[in-house]
């Protein structure tokens, strides 16, 4: 069903189970799935594909252009997955052509009201992101992971899967896997052990991984740190996780308990 007072242009493509409320206006490279629900006074414009059973709430904007001073009208896309939440104001941005061109969510996430997805941006599948959240261009955040109200994410940053980010917290470093954030520039107070339980993890294996934090931030020498890993430690997938991500990015600084 789409609303009479809706302005759509002829060439975006729209799943006939849609359901496009007043006043809402549709670009025309747009892609739209099924049994999306776009409600009143929804902005949604440039090469942007947006996924099945989706919800985006009034005075939403997606798609519009970025904002990068460098970007000058290239073609690049932004692609949203399935079932996702989009809330009031929401905004989000399609990449740039020096960031890859790409924007890219994935399925299950929760945007609350004046959140901001920035051009470049990767999020994964089962992200909250609350209340008055910007995250800046080129930010990855992994699957399942929180983010608190009124908390800010620094351009580049990555965010390991499941970990949680406190409200009000400033991420200037990237969060490891299963980590535990806060801070007015984030240092890091933990494990997301009540995230872990919730995910069903094995006991034995979220315990392995609370002893092997103790040693993986034991000094400000992570590397040194990581080193003197035994095999055991070793073998637990959820260290495996950390170590992986640590290692991936040398160029980026890592959130530890030593960072104020």
């Amino acid at each position: 069903m789409i609303h009479k007072t809706a302005i759509i242009d002829n060439k975006a493509k729209i799943s006939s189970s849609a359901n496009i409320g007043p006043y809402s206006v549709i670009g025309p490279n747009v892609k739209i799935g099924e049994n999306v629900i776009i409600h009143s006074h929804v902005n949604i414009s440039g090469n942007t594909i947006i996924g099945n059973g989706n919800k985006i709430y009034p005075f939403a904007s997606i798609g519009n252009d970025p904002q990068d001073l460098k970007y000058n009208g290239e073609k690049t896309e932004l692609i949203i997955g399935n079932n996702n939440k989009i809330r009031e104001y929401v905004t989000i941005n399609p990449g740039t052509e020096g960031g890859g061109g790409l924007t890219k969510i994935g399925d299950n996430c929760l945007f609350m009201i004046s959140s901001h997805v920035a051009h470049d941006c990767y999020v994964g599948n089962n992200v909250i992101v609350a209340n008055n959240v910007p995250l800046g261009g080129h930010v990855t955040i992994e699957d399942d992971v929180v983010i608190g109200g009124n908390s800010a994410v620094q351009q580049f940053t990555r965010i390991g899967k499941l970990a949680m980010i406190g409200g009000m917290t400033g991420v200037l470093h990237d969060v490891i896997p299963y980590g535990l954030s806060i801070g007015n520039r984030n240092y890091l107070q933990g494990l997301n052990l009540i995230g872990l339980r919730r995910a069903n993890f094995d006991n034995k294996d979220i315990l392995g991984l609370t002893v092997a934090y103790k040693e993986i931030f034991a000094t400000k020498n992570l590397n040194e740190n990581l080193s003197k890993l035994n095999g055991e430690f070793k073998e637990n997938f959820l260290v495996k996780d950390i170590i992986k991500f640590i290692t991936k990015d040398k160029k980026r600084s890592i959130c530890t308990p030593f960072t104020k």
